[in-house]
């Protein structure tokens, strides 16, 4: 089968990253076929520094987003979608079923020379795998950190790599805050497998949460899974998970609070009542399947 890889950047402000990101793209064992690299309205050299990198590396178009609708928090243009309808924006520029695979991939994550490769390679051995990505390292309090997330069924939207036919089934990702939760589990409600593979490494020069605020970002969190359908019990127990990470304690309030400003301002949720069910289904079965882990770690 020849595949044929997208890769699509939403980027803002990247300067300070973009090249080296680039770089290490072009340095790929196996390079994508396009690359988009989407400017959201930068107010720095985002563009030309992407017009550069497309006339030294022929696969990368730079293209202009257009003007968004009024963004509900203009202060924080993550929890407005202004990411996901950039990418939006970018997929539609092109005739993108002519390609097998798509990524969107952050304009601040530096990949390993075959991080390409190996996730091709992932979706031909697996033909149910329908979406995938690999791990972000970040440095925090000057020591770089893997970041710690379910590989078995979660892929971070900053590197996400679907395959053509689960992106169809899942109708692509939408255009609201929470579209990198509702697309794994859509996708698993159609029968595609979603995973991230732990060998497969990615520097993120921009740590999680810092573009706009790190407690913004908690608050964001708590909102996408308000969105998303996930339960209140399964928010409490979340946010003494959420409370460990800097700023300690403040972050699991502010993932509470983004969660119960959701609930209060009646926020729009997913609708669909076979999402909802789905949703409940998995997270028992996650509780269910770290009991016995639990108990025997308190008894061992």
């Amino acid at each position: 089968m020849d595949r044929r890889l997208l890769v699509i950047s939403p980027v803002r402000n990247e300067t300070d990253h973009l090249e080296r990101v680039a770089r290490a793209i072009a340095a790929q064992s196996r390079p994508p076929d396009r690359w988009l690299i989407v400017d959201d309205h930068s107010t720095d050299d985002t563009f030309a520094l992407a017009e550069q990198l497309a006339a030294e590396f022929p696969f990368i178009v730079p293209l202009h987003a257009p003007e968004h609708p009024p963004l509900a928090d203009p202060r924080d243009r993550l929890a407005s979608a202004a990411a996901p309808r950039t990418f939006n924006f970018g997929l539609e520029s092109l005739e993108w079923r002519r390609f097998t695979h798509i990524c969107k991939l952050d304009g601040d994550m530096e990949l390993p020379p075959q991080y390409f490769e190996r996730i091709l390679a992932e979706f031909a051995a697996d033909p149910g795998l329908g979406m995938a990505g690999g791990l972000r390292r970040e440095l925090v309090r000057g020591k770089w950190r893997l970041e710690r997330i379910p590989t078995e069924h979660h892929v971070n939207g900053a590197l996400k790599c679907w395959s053509r036919e689960c992106f169809e089934a899942i109708g692509g990702i939408e255009e609201r805050l929470s579209w990198d939760i509702i697309d794994e589990t859509t996708a698993r409600m159609r029968g595609f497998r979603t995973r991230s593979f732990e060998d497969l490494v990615a520097i993120h020069h921009r740590p999680w949460a810092s573009a706009d605020g790190t407690l913004r970002g908690r608050a964001r969190y708590g909102a996408s899974a308000y969105i998303a359908r996930y339960p209140a019990y399964w928010v409490t127990m979340r946010s003494l998970k959420v409370a460990t990470a800097r700023p300690e304690g403040l972050s699991g309030l502010a993932f509470l609070y983004g969660y119960g400003r959701a609930a209060l301002r009646r926020t729009p949720r997913v609708e669909d009542e076979e999402f909802r069910r789905a949703v409940r289904r998995e997270l028992r079965g996650r509780i269910r399947a770290r009991i016995p882990l639990v108990s025997r770690a308190a008894t061992g």
